[in-house]
């Protein structure tokens, strides 16, 4: 089971392969692993000690960061992340991000931003699209439109909590549409990133 993994200079954590999205984009559907060589399809989901104990076995002064991204949605198990990363940082001064799609506080039914002050240093959420309707098609979230909604709302409150927060689209899309999620971006007073798309 692969929990850790390495990817460039950072060290990158797989806690789930639950999504609350079928985005038609994403790697999932071609691949077994992103670009590691090694399988990051969890049999079951490995335990808060199990995380931490796989992190700890690591020579963490040689990454510059720890990322939570694997093959699923990381902030369906936020309070686990929450778990893990005040461990991390009792013990280590490394930062911490986590990418996400945003749906936490509408998978938890609460805003659980104020709980990432302190444990998270950049938060990267996906937009993916410029409208609600057009996250929809592309994303299929569980939640429907309101899934945008939400989204945008969550990287607002995390402004609040996170010294570094990222809005993020893949670069296959229309560059017109692009410049409108940067408008987006601009308008909440988050920073903006165009991600390279590899399938």
């Amino acid at each position: 089971m692969i929990i850790t993994y390495e990817l460039g200079n950072a060290l990158y954590v797989n806690v789930t392969n639950r999504c609350t999205n079928r985005c038609s984009f994403c790697i999932r559907n071609t691949a077994q692993g992103v670009g590691t060589g090694v399988d990051l399809w969890l049999e079951r989901e490995p335990t808060v000690r199990e995380v931490i104990d796989d992190i700890e076995r690591r020579d963490l002064s040689k990454y510059k960061e720890i990322v939570f991204c694997g093959y699923g949605e990381p902030m369906v198990r936020a309070y686990d992340i929450i778990e893990i990363c005040k461990s991390i940082k009792e013990k280590f001064n490394i930062p911490i991000r986590i990418n996400t799609n945003g749906h936490a506080n509408l998978i938890h039914g609460e805003d659980i931003t104020p709980m990432l002050k302190g444990l998270v240093d950049c938060i990267s959420i996906s937009l993916n699209a410029k409208n609600a309707a057009e996250y929809q098609e592309i994303c299929g979230s569980d939640y429907g439109e309101q899934a945008y909604h939400g989204m945008l709302d969550f990287a607002a409150k995390c402004k609040g909590y996170i010294p570094q927060v990222i809005l993020t689209v893949v670069d296959v899309m229309p560059k017109e549409d692009i410049e409108a999620c940067e408008r987006i971006a601009k308008d909440i007073g988050v920073e903006f990133r165009v991600r390279h798309y590899s399938a």
